[in-house]
């Protein structure tokens, strides 16, 4: 028999010979040339696919940048904050390039709402309230007297026996629209409430009774002995300067603007007062309240 050489099985253990490798063509690496490799294997797999052997664009020019824009370096004097700090002025020959960006959210307004307090203002504000419940208080008291009766008052019935005796017409008129400006009228300039109103109806009411006392009797009856109309005059020019002046701040008219800038609306309240307390004395009692008076003698 002839012997064979010894040939190692396939599966013996411990068997590491590699395979015999191909004669003439040298061992490569995907990482040896990818853009060759990719290449080829787009020609041979996927011919519809990009060509990858151009080279990589590498300049400016190749990627298609604009060579104009200029450089940061040369822009930091132009550009707020980015500049060197020891740098005190911009160069005037760096050149300028409009970025775009957001400005900035602008600085929020100082509170104008009309609730906030004035220091400015002091005791302002307090002051008027006081004035507000002198002259309403006042005339809330006589309201009362006329309406009901309280603090020794005529009461209704009583209030149009001496209107009508003090030559008063439409009694029934007159007597409800005095109670209704003293009383309604006071009880809003307390409040501080419709103020260029509520001082106007009141301011009509003092006056038209000014009226009636200076024409009971001939001559200025300012401090005539029994028939002194000082005290209507002191009433009428408070609620003449709550109109001018606005309720204040501590007020319910505190967010109107009459509350503490009053101007033409005011001005029309008074306007309006004076012509409603005229018309109101010559339709309800007539005749001149200023007889005897120097050119009205």
């Amino acid at each position: 028999m002839t012997e064979k050489p010894n040939e190692p099985s396939a599966g013996a253990a411990g068997d590491e010979t590699p395979a015999p490798k191909p004669v003439g063509e040298p061992v490569r690496s995907p990482f040896d040339s990818p853009t060759e490799v990719f290449a080829t294997a787009s020609v041979k797999d996927e011919p519809t696919t990009p060509d990858l052997t151009k080279e990589v664009p590498r300049t400016d020019e190749e990627l298609g940048l604009d060579p104009e824009v200029p450089l940061y370096s040369e822009l930091k004097n132009s550009i707020p904050g980015a500049a060197d700090s020891k740098a005190t002025t911009p160069d005037p020959a760096a050149p300028t390039y409009a970025f775009a960006s957001i400005p900035p959210a602008p600085t929020a307004p100082a509170d104008s709402s009309r609730y906030r307090r004035d220091s400015r203002r002091g005791t302002l504000d307090l002051g008027l309230l006081l004035l507000r419940l002198i002259i309403g208080g006042t005339f809330i008291y006589h309201g009362l007297q006329k309406a009901t009766g309280w603090f020794h008052g005529p009461g209704l019935d009583g209030i149009k026996t001496a209107m009508e005796n003090g030559g008063w017409k439409h009694v029934d008129l007159s007597a409800p629209l005095l109670i209704a400006g003293e009383l309604g009228g006071g009880i809003l300039v307390v409040l501080g409430l419709a103020t260029p109103l509520a001082a106007g109806a009141v301011l009509a009411v003092i006056l038209d009774a000014w009226m009636w006392k200076q024409s009971m009797v001939p001559g200025f009856q300012y401090s005539a002995k029994g028939n002194s109309t000082e005290i209507e005059s002191i009433l009428a020019g408070i609620a003449t300067v709550l109109i001018l002046t606005g309720p204040g701040r501590l007020s319910f008219d505190r967010n109107r603007g009459w509350a503490s800038r009053p101007y033409l609306g005011s001005l029309a309240a008074l306007v309006a007062a004076i012509a409603a307390a005229i018309l109101a004395y010559i339709y309800l009692h007539g005749g001149n309240p200023l007889t005897g008076i120097g050119p009205f003698d």
